[in-house]
């Protein structure tokens, strides 16, 4: 859920060194600068390429004046650096040398568009970029550079924005990218193929250019297989040359590892090797780190864990030391940098890190900076501190005083700065409140506020979410609900518009995504969420998915699935329902990694499965279900759940395999002023006849009304029962308890709360139950309703069963206009 949060803030550098150190958030303090040479000049030169052994000479056209010195320098305006005498200019000294020019005032050119986003401390816009790229469409980098050449241009047109993808690109600015790029790797991978006698390699320009080809990776570029072989090419230089670096070059090659890892899927480049061959630099140089360089130093750790890096003793030993500096320098840290930390070290926690008390220790001591600079934090770094916090306290961190304090003034930050967080922000926001609250954090007024006040911000930016984004907000969503959130408008409105973008982003959903979608359309429909053609849709499209990527799901995901798809209910179709269980229970039914939840959840969702086959009449796929559903209840059993929840699955899995069970679990009852009212005008009909309320049949949960001596259970099934309150389509656990009931002997009469609402809507109810019981009326036939109903209207609907074999009966609706505020009865039936 979590996955693009920023570790390492894109800021950018400012140095002004044409050859200087690549680094997210600070100045460059490198030496080494083209110098201004000046060029001898010669005779007229030949009119042909000269030969490779010539002495070449310049003409009165190659300008012995450097050119950014003449044209701009400082470059403070950029539309000085976009005349077109520019790069007539260059042209002019590239033809002019031939294949002899070593591009030295390419690069030059380069880095003077680096100073400019320096100074502005920010790269370029769309704009800008879009005019640059009409210069450069004929700026191209070839073999004969040098390295200093290849080296500064890449670094600072990576640095300053140049490459950066906006949405939606000129196809123009897209292929001139494309262009540039290419000669500039291709140049890249040919100088580092030469014989050593022929290079001129160095370990700075080795950082500066693993470090801009991460930065391409993470701001959008395609990670193609030129950039993967020109990774594959600098990295054996690495390594050669990996005595040289300094203490900020191995932070800066440390987090292009990362980031390169991040997006190489095939783990082929040989990053895990060089990853090793740099832990024990950064050993050698721990005394030498600046604040920055050690949290960058945490981010990078942490992204290569989070990216699959093994984490072996010399990994962990790297780690203890790092963490043992920002003890030592805790004072010394910048906001974005304690942002960075709290970032790196929630994730390494997430990955496995031992919470020892030095770690432990660490954390306490930031969350007091947090606290004390919390009026200097930026949208962003208050959105990945909260993350940062959420996700420790997730993963075991000690509800302490420095933490508590800490969320509150985050929080009350949040509702200040409502407006200036990005979709990324927001999403990371949401998604750590509803991880908090889920914790146990308390529902403060700043909490509330904070919430409320981030709603309509989801609403407004709701076509810029990714679709991790949309997948963690409804997750967020979901999970504030069920934790008490209300339903306001605003939380209505960002729902509603949220889902219409589930659909157009189906092929970009991956499997964890996909698997907090249909759990939160779960949760959301289990709240009420009302059925829209838009929430229909998204639930069909995404069940495809599940069979489509069926081996890629962990087990958590696939009982998540289970739980999901059976909680839903009648919303989805049974075949589907069918053919998506059985592709994915058995890889989890004898999977020992399984946990208790994971065990609960999943026996809890193949007994609904079995539910609906079971009322459909369709048999033949109930004993593939069942023999799994055996195998998870005795797995459930030997672990003796603790807790009402699990309690009930396991009394309710019993009454269905017919076995028998150590538990009685305890259900709570809730009787609604309509049932009170029917069972009355029942009674009053028919003085006779013997009626039990609330009993809890078989270890079952309790039904609204039992006729003992006829075995006929009542159902009055208010909105809670059915999906998006329709009185249509059920819910998986009233299947599953109506099932049960068949199953134990039972007929059931389900009767839609909205049919019981007066006294002659009541009626027919009665006569349908009469004719059933075969005893006619004996009473006087009514009762004195004292009800005083609300001026409302609600629309009645038929659930579309008529009597059946099925072992069930349904109450027709009585026709015509009602009013009345129908009881929401809720009772726990089980998840």
């Amino acid at each position: 859920m979590d996955k693009n949060i920023a570790g390492i803030s894109g800021q950018y550098t400012r140095s002004n060194n044409d050859y200087n150190q690549p680094d997210d958030s600070a100045s460059s303090s490198m030496h080494g600068r083209y110098r201004h040479a000046t060029v001898r000049q010669w005779g007229h030169p030949p009119r042909t390429a000269p030969e490779h052994n010539e002495f070449y000479h310049y003409s009165a056209a190659c300008s012995s004046q450097p050119l950014l010195r003449r044209s701009v320098n400082p470059p403070q305006d950029f539309n000085s650096l976009i005349k077109q005498e520019i790069m007539d200019d260059l042209m002019s000294k590239s033809g002019c040398f031939g294949h002899r020019y070593d591009g030295r005032h390419h690069g030059q050119y380069a880095s003077s568009i680096k100073k400019y986003t320096s100074a502005a401390k920010r790269p370029l816009n769309q704009a800008e970029q879009s005019q640059l790229m009409r210069l450069l469409q004929n700026f191209t980098a070839t073999r004969s550079w040098n390295w200093r050449s290849l080296t500064t241009t890449l670094h600072s047109f990576t640095s300053a924005g140049v490459f950066t993808p906006y949405n939606p690109t000129d196809e123009r600015v897209k292929h001139t990218q494309v262009a540039l790029l290419s000669t500039l790797l291709d140049a890249i991978i040919f100088k580092c193929s030469q014989k050593p006698h022929t290079r001129d390699i160095d370990a700075q320009g080795v950082v500066n250019l693993l470090w801009a080809m991460a930065k391409l990776v993470d701001s959008g570029q395609e990670q193609t297989t030129e950039l993967n072989e020109a990774v594959a090419a600098l990295l054996p230089h690495m390594n050669t040359q990996k005595d040289q670096f300094n203490a900020q070059g191995v932070a800066n090659l440390l987090w292009a590892m990362a980031k390169l890892m991040e997006g190489e899927r095939e783990r082929s480049l040989g990053l895990n090797e060089a990853v090793a061959a740099l832990l024990p630099h950064v050993n050698a140089q721990k005394a030498n780190f600046k604040p920055q360089e050690i949290a960058n130093l945490l981010c990078a750790m942490a992204k290569l864990v989070n990216n699959g890096q093994e984490q072996t003793p010399e990994f962990k030993q790297t780690v203890a030391a790092l963490l043992l500096l920002v003890n030592v320098q805790k004072t010394n840290f910048k906001p974005q940098e304690i942002t960075n930390l709290l970032w790196a070290m929630a994730k390494l926690v997430n990955n496995g890190q031992e919470q020892t008390p030095g770690f432990k220790q660490t954390v306490a001591a930031l969350l007091l900076f947090v606290n004390a600079q919390k009026t200097n934090f930026k949208p962003q770094e208050i959105a990945n501190l909260l993350w940062a916090i959420a996700k420790l306290v997730d993963n075991g961190q000690e509800q302490t005083p420095e933490l508590k304090e800490a969320v509150a003034a985050l929080l009350f930050l949040v509702n200040a700065q409502k407006t200036n967080f990005q979709p990324q922000g927001i999403t990371n926001l949401l998604w750590a409140m509803a991880k908090m609250v889920d914790n146990g954090k308390e529902r403060t007024t700043v909490f509330n506020e904070a919430v409320v006040g981030l709603l309509p911000q989801v609403n407004a930016q709701k076509a810029n979410f990714t679709p991790q984004g949309i997948a963690n907000l409804l997750w967020a969503m979901g999970k504030l609900l069920d934790n008490g959130q209300e339903r306001t408008t605003e939380f209505n409105e960002a729902v509603l518009g949220l889902l219409p973008h589930v659909n157009p982003q189906r092929a970009n959903f991956k499997p964890q995504e996909i698997v907090n979608l249909l759990w939160a359309m779960a949760k959301l429909v289990d709240s009420g969420q009302e059925q829209t053609p838009e929430l229909n849709e998204a639930v069909t499209v995404l069940l495809h998915h599940v069979n489509a990527q069926k081996d890629q799901f962990t087990s958590q995901g696939i009982a998540n699935l289970l739980w999901a798809m059976a909680k839903i209910g009648e919303l989805i179709e049974l075949n589907v329902v069918t053919s998506t269980f059985e592709s994915l229970v058995y890889r989890i039914s004898n999977n020992p990694q399984l946990s208790q939840p994971d065990i609960s959840m999943s026996l809890w969702g193949v007994m609904v499965c079995c539910a609906r086959l079971s009322l459909a009449s369709n048999t033949n796929n109930i004993n593939v279900l069942e023999k799994h559903m055996n195998d998870l209840f005795t797995r459930l059993e030997n672990t003796f759940p603790d807790n009402e929840r699990d309690q009930s699955i396991l009394a309710q899995a019993a009454v269905w395999l017919g076995r028998t069970c150590a538990v009685v679990p305890h259900y709570p009852t809730n009787i609604s002023k309509t049932q009170v009212d029917f069972r009355d005008q029942l009674q009053s009909c028919i003085p006779s006849l013997r009626i039990e309320e609330e009993k809890s049949l078989n270890s079952l949960p309790p039904v609204d009304l039992l006729l003992p001596d006829h075995k006929l259970v009542i159902e009055v099934q208010g909105p809670f029962h059915y999906v998006g309150g329709d009185f249509k389509t059920r819910k998986g656990s009233t299947l599953l308890k109506i099932a049960l009931l068949q199953k134990s002997g039972f007929e059931v009469i389900e009767i839609p709360i909205t049919m019981l609402l007066s006294q002659d809507l009541m009626k027919p109810c009665i006569d349908k139950i009469t004719t059933r019981i075969g005893i006619p009326p004996q009473g006087h036939g009514s009762v004195s309703l004292k009800r005083s109903w609300a001026d409302a209207t609600y629309v009645t609907a038929d659930n579309g069963r008529q009597p059946s074999d099925h072992g069930y009966l349904t109450v027709e609706e009585h026709s015509g206009e009602q009013t009345g505020k129908p009881g929401r009865k809720r009772k726990k039936n089980s998840q």
